[in-house]
């Protein structure tokens, strides 16, 4: 049974590990940014279609010592490569970690090129060219405690850009972060969600992609699998079929989102235009300060700015000030799950939170701040 890995981001290995159990996955271990887990070749193309939290699924095909350039280049040839790279297609190589002597990762990669052209020149006569952009074959090297593992990428473009969002404002969050708060705070779809600072409308889309049970994988054009020599069009075909027969047509509760700004408001419309949610989600124009609840409870997520996109620091302060009073005053029932990546701001929102959930956004340190409104 292969091996696999899936890349997630940092602080989400837990939660990943849980959801991909829940696909299928066996002997399931969370790593640093990561997850292993085995299973058979329809997980893979399951996991690629279904998973929210991961950003790339690699195929594990050999794991060996590798202290220099020169075990790195024999152990990448001592595989057979005529089973995935033949000199008519095309690849890429991908390389990440480092040891005292292997420690640039474009060295490492081409090293590895090196090495995969070397072999197919001796057994073909002839050598595959590289193709950084859309190669038909990625490879993946992991250097990490003088252990190389060696993978084939089969998801190809990171599986956060779902291809639902082709209008993106300042700062988004990735559709993954957005999925992993969504789950952290417990929300279930026969609950309202809201995001009153909704930007281009990560949230309440991911949101709705959960309670109307859409494969996040089924707005891409393509997964890296699909060129492999051993894809199986048949049964990637079932996959997709099944996951649209599965698909609910009306939401169980509301889901919105809005705000201030009418150029981000329009890009959350279009998002949800391209990804068939324009009539089940409700997004607006509005001002904080007008925000009403939807109901007498619900689940509201949002990520209010910490750096420079609202001014001063005076003008942020003030800004979490008005989120604090508008949730003391409209928001009573609900549950209400505040991103932060500066600690001082969230003291202006002035509630005592009932739970603090380290999160990274990229490379920010911020915590997911639990309010319970009674």
């Amino acid at each position: 049974m292969p091996e696999y890995f899936a890349t997630v981001a940092r602080g989400l290995e837990s939660l990943a590990a849980e959801e991909l159990e829940q696909l299928g996955a066996g002997q399931v271990k969370p790593a640093f940014c990561g997850v292993e887990f085995w299973g058979d070749y329809p997980l893979l193309y399951r996991i690629n279609l279904w998973s929210r939290l991961s950003f790339r699924i690699l195929k594990v095909l050999k794991k060996f010592p590798c202290a220099d350039a020169d075990d790195l280049f024999q152990g990448v040839q001592s595989l057979d490569w005529g089973d995935y790279l033949t000199p008519d297609l095309t690849f890429a190589v991908n390389a990440t970690g480092k040891t005292k002597t292997l420690n640039h990762s474009h060295f490492t990669a081409l090293q590895t090129k090196n090495a995969i052209i070397d072999w197919q020149r001796q057994v073909f006569g002839d050598r595959s060219s590289i193709d950084t952009f859309e190669p038909d074959l990625r490879v993946n090297i992991h250097i990490y405690r003088d252990i190389c593992t060696l993978s084939l990428d089969s998801s190809g473009e990171s599986l956060h850009r779902r291809g639902y969002r082709p209008a993106m404002g300042k700062a988004p969050l990735k559709e993954t972060l957005a999925a992993a708060l969504i789950k952290l705070s417990g929300w279930t779809p026969t609950l309202p969600f809201l995001d009153p600072l909704c930007g281009s409308g990560t949230l309440p889309l991911e949101a709705a992609l959960i309670s109307l049970k859409i494969a996040p994988g089924s707005f891409r054009n393509q997964f890296a699998f699909e060129r492999w020599a051993d894809f199986d069009e048949k049964l990637w075909q079932t996959l997709l079929q099944d996951a649209t027969e599965g698909e609910q047509k009306h939401l169980t509760a509301v889901i919105g989102g809005s705000d201030r700004d009418p150029e981000i408001l329009q890009q959350a419309l279009t998002n949800a235009s391209v990804a068939g949610l324009s009539d089940q989600l409700q997004l607006i124009c509005q001002e904080l300060r007008e925000v009403e609840a939807p109901a007498d409870q619900g689940v509201m997520i949002c990520n209010p700015p910490y750096g420079e996109r609202l001014g001063n620091s005076t003008d942020l302060a003030s800004f979490y000030r008005l989120l604090g009073d508008v949730l003391k005053q409209r928001f009573k029932g609900w549950k209400v799950y505040i991103l932060s990546g500066n600690k001082a701001l969230a003291k202006s929102i002035r509630l005592k939170s009932s739970r603090r959930i380290p999160v990274w956004n990229g490379e920010v340190a911020c915590q997911l701040l639990e309010y319970e409104l009674y």
